[in-house]
């Protein structure tokens, strides 16, 4: 579990949800997520580790693997 140092993103994985290396979540982008460090609250709703969009919590809960809960 890796966080970055210093302003720019950090990855997270949709399968553990923990953070990941950036190489880690470059080399597998449909089940990483990339966050903004100092990015704001989006209320806990799903986003797709596969498009970066927000999606339905219905369809979060369909696809574990490839969805994240933000907060």
């Amino acid at each position: 579990m890796a966080k970055g140092k210093g302003s720019g993103s950090n990855f997270r994985s949709a399968i553990t949800g923990k953070f990941v290396t950036p190489k880690q979540g470059r080399s597998n982008p449909r089940t990483t997520v990339r966050e903004a460090k100092n990015g704001g609250s989006t209320g806990g709703t799903d986003r797709s580790a596969i498009s970066g969009r927000f999606v339905t919590t219905a369809y979060g809960k369909s696809h574990p693997r490839t969805t994240i809960k933000d907060s």
